[in-house]
């Protein structure tokens, strides 16, 4: 970790660079030369020019006036990408994480969404080749043979796919060229196993049509050190006497190899893509592509930094896990793309393309993975058959498992621009309309369900979840000076979600039921009553809508909904130099409402007021964001130095909120009160999603590419971001309220006992706090040196640091000792030497990730008590990479 005083000392560092660099342009700005035409020899002291698609046309990087970032397949093999998750920590102000459920969660300037199952919808769009992937499984698809990968920061309201209030990331396929007949091959071989191929073939059939096949194939070991999970309950005292059987759940629990450890690569994908010229005007293209998945998924792990010195203390390794589910996936994404490129005359053009996408996905994993099991000073439920057994207490093993048993997402995406350009004015109009049809079957089982331990789950049996986005939208760009340009552009959006003939099973009051007949345990607290061992369940108890049927009547979920909503984006541009523009713009941008599963609002109890529940769905609205944001672009020092600076204020409004929230108390089973230990028993909270006031962001973003001398090239990013929460509404913190007082730290706020709503809650205040996930400053830095030999081999030796300022992992912003949510600033490093041949057609890398193996959190929270858990970056990787042109 970096002592602060090394993080002001960077920090200046960076900034002074950049301010003396732009200060050293001044007297260039006039005298720039134009940069070399291509084809040309490459002049390795100019930077060269990029082209984004940011607004729909093919223009500058550093003339387009919109925060993106670019990255070349080149920029994605040196930074080890292979997906969009890797590209975490590279691009300012944007955090990128995996879940548990096979999605990558894209943060951007503090904003992401949490809820990423089939009812949930991305706050930051992914899409590939312009065209939107409604699913956030979708970008765990393998990054081969793109053309380059554009993440854009801030609302998209009104040029791309659905809508988003974080901004975009579209991954731009490489297409087939008439250049001729070439192919690439590239072998990566790492630690931990690793193996990756990668295989490219462009074919120029004739002058009309021509083809590009692309293959990769990666295959890792896990790094976690995944152990099989046979515990027993060991508490004579309280009656739990090991017996030599198992007591977790075993029919899944068999030995795997570290090839299939949790954390492991195991996937493929393949494109075919097809480019036609029917005529001069005129042009098709299609691409069908294939990704498949069989990795065993991500995991968290025990936060020992945080427990150390504790009675919590970690026992064993940093990746040590106890597994008795290990993970399997089966994840399959099929998409069709294709469209037309029409030149109707010199001034318009019109495009059409279409998305037909189908992710079918089967998943298992471990939700506990033994980091949750109680302590032995924890333990305070007796063993059920004794006659005063405190079933309502802690018990001694914790055993869940959460299974996707079998999903298909099928969406399809259709989208028509028009263009056309005149000598002042140029604009792009078009219709957009995405459906999605969603089928899932979930199951969540917790082993060890209180009062009676009696295994407990539920199933959702979803056959018919629907999306319907449409949606019209425009934008103009108007050339009133020579050297200004306004734009105005509007989008109207419709959005529509539907729920049909989905039902949710089960319960979690603890059944026999659950059982399917296949296990009798007796009657709770009466004599002959044996909770259930690891070896008493069969392949038929629970896992089907058939098995879960037998709890009662199920809950039908029938349900729809609609939104609608305009968005635009207003802006003014200057062209300061040829190389230099400045720009302003005031955009919005929207992420559509939805609903839940249908619950009764008092949780089956009869409400505090003593009326019984109402069923609902729990609804929540619309979020919306505006963003006013002032840029700085250029090329300077005789286009040796390119420079983007953002600044930024959004007003982020109603953001949703996906956790398991407070929905209202209820009257306790009798009327007793509560007990010391189980403070929320008339308390019914549910996995739900919830609107929260809203909040101010602001920040400065700046990246820079310098090329100082012949073959040294200095690149590098800084970020500043500023997220204060304003009107959250009615927060209750209620984290860890023992171990709070177990480490002298601030205490819970005493129960709202008032009427309204809000009784229950512990009401905390937290305006001013910070978005979770939303680091004040961030900074990176690289260096890379050209040397080229006498026999004419280049070999470039490269270097890059990365540094991020602390993060808290919730909006309560807490740092407690031992059980903070939070990770402390850190920075990593990765380094590569290459060697190139002299015609270019052969290189070789030697690399390493994250040098000093850092162990830094991209989440962090509790499970047991202070037994703190966390998801971490991978630790060190390296390897070699060997590729060959033909």
């Amino acid at each position: 970790m970096l002592h602060p005083n090394t993080k002001r000392t960077l920090m200046s560092l960076a900034v002074a660079s950049v301010c003396g660099l732009i200060s050293m342009s001044a007297h260039a700005q006039a005298t720039s030369p134009t940069p070399p035409a291509e084809g040309q020899a490459a002049d390795k002291d100019f930077i060269p020019e990029v082209k984004v698609t940011a607004t729909r046309y093919s223009t500058s990087l550093l003339k387009t006036p919109i925060a993106v970032s670019a990255f070349s397949q080149d920029n994605l093999s040196r930074l080890g990408v292979t997906s969009a998750k890797d590209l975490a920590n590279e691009i300012p102000n944007v955090n990128i994480q995996q879940t548990g459920d096979s999605a990558v969660q894209i943060t951007i300037r503090g904003i992401t969404s949490s809820n990423t199952t089939e009812i949930g919808d991305p706050a930051v769009g992914f899409h590939i080749d312009g065209l939107y992937s409604p699913r956030p499984q979708g970008a765990q698809a393998l990054m081969f043979d793109v053309e380059q990968v554009e993440v854009l920061r801030g609302p998209q309201g009104t040029l791309f796919g659905r809508n988003s209030t974080g901004g975009s990331v579209n991954v731009i396929s490489a297409k087939p060229d008439f250049s001729g007949n070439y192919g690439k091959a590239e072998l990566d071989i790492g630690n931990y196993n690793k193996r990756q191929l990668n295989l490219i073939q462009n074919i120029t059939v004739n002058e009309s049509l021509a083809l590009r096949a692309a293959v990769t194939a990666v295959k890792r070991d896990g790094y976690a050190n995944q152990m099989q999970d046979k515990r027993e309950a060991n508490d004579p005292a309280r009656g739990w006497i090991p017996d030599g059987i198992p007591d977790v759940d075993q029919r899944w629990n068999v030995p795997v190899s570290k090839k299939d450890f949790y954390t492991n690569q195991d996937s493929y994908a393949a494109r075919l893509a097809a480019k036609l010229k029917v005529n001069p005007d005129l042009t098709l293209n299609a691409a069908f592509e294939i990704f498949q998945d069989n990795s065993a998924g991500g995991t968290s792990f025990a936060d020992c930094d945080q427990r150390a010195g504790t009675r919590y203390a970690c026992t064993g390794g940093q990746w040590d896990l106890l597994v008795n589910v290990p993970g399997r996936t089966d994840m399959t994404i099929k998409s069709l793309r294709g469209g037309a490129s029409w030149a109707v005359n010199k001034n318009t053009s019109l495009d059409y393309n279409f998305m037909v996408a189908d992710q079918r996905r089967f998943q298992i994993y471990d939700a506990d993975k033994g980091l949750t099991a109680a302590l032995p000073f924890q333990i305070s439920a007796d063993y059920p058959n004794r006659p005063d057994a405190n079933n309502w207490g802690t018990w001694p093993l914790d055993d869940r498992y959460q299974a996707t048993w079998d999903s298909k997402y099928v969406s399809t995406v259709q989208e028509l621009q028009l263009k056309q350009q005149y000598d002042t004015i140029q604009y792009v109009a078009g219709l957009f309309w995405m459906h999605e049809k969603n089928q899932i079957n979930y199951e969540v089982v917790d082993f060890f369900r209180k009062p009676h331990a009696l295994a407990s789950g539920a199933f959702y049996a979803q056959p018919n979840r629907q999306v319907d986005a449409k949606a019209i939208f425009a934008q103009a760009d108007w050339k009133f000076q020579p050297t200004w340009t306004a734009t105005a552009g509007a989008r109207f959006s419709r959005d529509s979600k539907t729920d049909k003939d989905g039902l949710n099973l089960g319960g979690w009051a603890g059944s026999k039921a659950f059982y399917n007949n296949t296990y009798d345990p007796g009657t709770p607290n009466t004599p002959g009553y044996r909770i259930p061992q690891g070896n008493d369940l069969g392949p038929t108890v629970g896992g089907s809508a058939q098995a879960y049927a037998l709890y009662g009547i199920p809950s039908p979920n029938d349900h729809s909904d609609s939104w609608k909503k305009v968005t635009w984006r207003l802006g003014l541009q200057k062209q300061v130099t040829d190389n230099q523009m400045a720009y302003t713009a005031l955009s919005t941008g929207y992420k559509a409402g939805g609903f839940g599963d249908k619950v009764d609002s008092c949780g089956g109890n009869i409400c505090l007021d003593g009326k019984p529940g109402t069923p609902t769905f729990l609804p929540y609205k619309p979020e919306l964001v505006t963003n006013l944001e002032f840029g700085y672009k250029g090329k300077f020092l005789d286009n040796r130095l390119s420079l983007s600076a953002v600044a930024f204020m959004m007003r982020y409004k109603d953001q949703q909120l996906t956790g398991t929230y407070f929905v209202t108390k209820f009257q306790p089973p009798g009327n007793v009160p509560c007990a010391s230990d189980q403070p929320k028993c008339d308390v019914y909270e549910t996995w739900r999603t919830i609107n929260v006031g809203n909040t101010r962001i602001s920040g400065l973003e700046v990246e820079w590419d310098y090329k100082p001398w012949k073959g040294g090239k200095v690149g590098g990013s800084f970020s500043n971001l500023n997220t204060s929460i304003r009107d959250y509404g009615s927060f209750s913190d209620d984290y860890l309220c023992d171990e709070r007082v177990e480490f002298n730290q601030t205490r819970c706020p005493t129960p709202y006992a008032g009427a309204g709503p809000d009784n229950g809650k512990r009401l905390y205040d937290v305006t001013g706090n910070r978005l979770p996930n939303a680091p004040k400053y961030t900074m990176a830095l690289n260096f890379s040196q050209a040397f080229n030999l006498e026999n004419g081999y280049k070999i470039t030796p490269y270097i890059k640091g990365n540094w991020r300022d602390k993060v808290y992992f919730d909006v309560r912003n807490d740092e407690f000792a031992h059980i903070g949510r939070f990770q402390k600033a850190y920075a990593t490093f990765d380094a590569s030497l290459r060697l190139d041949s002299p015609d270019n057609r052969f290189h070789a890398e030697a690399y390493v990730r994250n040098l000093t193996d850092e162990r830094a959190k991209n989440w962090g929270g509790s499970g047991l008590g202070g037994q703190m858990i966390a998801s971490f970056i991978e630790p060190r990787m390296y390897g070699v990479r060997m590729g060959i042109s033909y």
